[in-house]
């Protein structure tokens, strides 16, 4: 029996996804030893945004957006307000009995920035509502009061600022997490005789 790993084929076309994967990868690795390519990191080869692109590109993309997202995420647990010790006992519950669901959430929550911020990527809701991304049918069980909202987008502004994502890119992120208050609290308002 041939050995693959040993084995050279005549030409690249002729060879397996993992061939093929493979010759790249050593002729790149070759030329990156011999000088023909700088060692310079991605982010140092790729140019800055410009202003006109999207909040998506001048984010970062999605694995900035994933970055973000995860770090928020994991604050919003510790948060006085809204996480593990909140008053409110739908919220106290979800941050303490059901963190099984963050990995989920996690990437619910990046797709719908990707999304909002114009990237290629689109968000499905898994509770389907009223709008487009569903947020008060999502939402609507854990009553989230304003205070409640407002607690979480304090965590969002600072998780930024922990990325040092500039002015302009987190007032557009603040904005497009506002625009969906009334949606999150939708269920606390129902509550508590619509007011709010």
């Amino acid at each position: 029996m041939e050995n693959r790993s040993t084995r050279q084929e005549p030409h690249a076309t002729h060879g397996t996804r993992r061939d093929l994967l493979s010759q790249g990868v050593a002729l790149f690795s070759a030329a990156a030893i011999s000088g023909a390519l700088p060692l310079e990191s991605a982010s140092a080869q790729a140019s800055e945004p410009s202003a006109s692109a999207s909040l998506y590109d001048r984010l970062g993309g999605i694995f900035a957006i994933a970055g973000v997202v995860n770090y928020f995420s994991d604050e919003i647990i510790k948060d006085p307000v809204a996480g593990a010790r909140s008053k409110n006992p739908r919220l106290r519950r979800w941050h303490t009995k059901q963190l099984g669901r963050l990995p989920g959430l996690k990437f619910m929550r990046t797709l719908w920035v990707a999304e909002v911020s114009g990237g290629p990527f689109q968000f499905s809701a898994t509770r389907p509502g009223h709008t487009h991304f569903g947020l008060e049918n999502a939402h609507k069980d854990l009553r989230i009061s304003p205070n409640e909202f407002d607690a979480v987008a304090r965590v969002l502004a600072r998780s930024l600022d922990h990325f040092s994502v500039p002015r302009r890119e987190k007032s557009e992120v603040l904005t497009a997490f506002a625009a969906h208050k009334n949606e999150v609290t939708e269920g606390w308002r129902q509550a508590h005789g619509g007011r709010g």
